[in-house]
């Protein structure tokens, strides 16, 4: 039986300094949809605004074929430049119980490292791991790197 609980993680080479990503994340995610259409079609502030520490923010995204809604309570880590979307509600808790994003981003010599994981919750045996949103996650992470490199 596999386990109810689980973390998918992956991590990619990505050019541009860890500063940026961190930063475009955790005051202007406004700009994420026009950056990456093909991933992220809207965002929206429920509660507290771009740049507070436990704001609550709603994206809409698509992956594949699915279309959805995720809303999460931002928390913001400055020295390790992670950001952690808690998931509080969406298309996403059809099957999962708790579903928490972290994007990290670690600076290196030559460009930076994005370590980009979910840690989850299913409903039930039948749900499979979320690494469709970790692919989601990539394609938003890499499309980010293509514009700080041409900007």
């Amino acid at each position: 039986m596999a386990p109810m609980k689980g973390k998918v993680e992956t991590e990619i080479e990505i050019k541009a300094p860890a500063e940026k990503f961190y930063n475009i994340f955790k005051s202007r995610a406004h700009h994420v949809p026009n950056i990456s259409p093909g991933s992220i079609q809207g965002v929206q502030v429920h509660e507290g605004d771009w740049k507070t520490h436990g704001s609550i923010k709603s994206w809409n995204y698509s992956v594949g074929d699915e279309v959805g809604v995720f809303k999460e309570k931002v928390e913001y880590n400055d020295e390790n430049k992670s950001i952690t979307l808690n998931g509080v509600e969406g298309d996403v808790f059809k099957y999962f119980k708790s579903f928490k994003p972290v994007y990290q981003f670690t600076q290196k010599d030559e460009g930076s490292i994005a370590t980009l994981s979910i840690a989850y919750e299913k409903l039930n045996d039948n749900v499979a791991a979320p690494d469709k949103y970790v692919g989601l996650m990539v394609n938003i992470v890499k499309d980010l790197d293509a514009h700080f490199i041409k900007a």
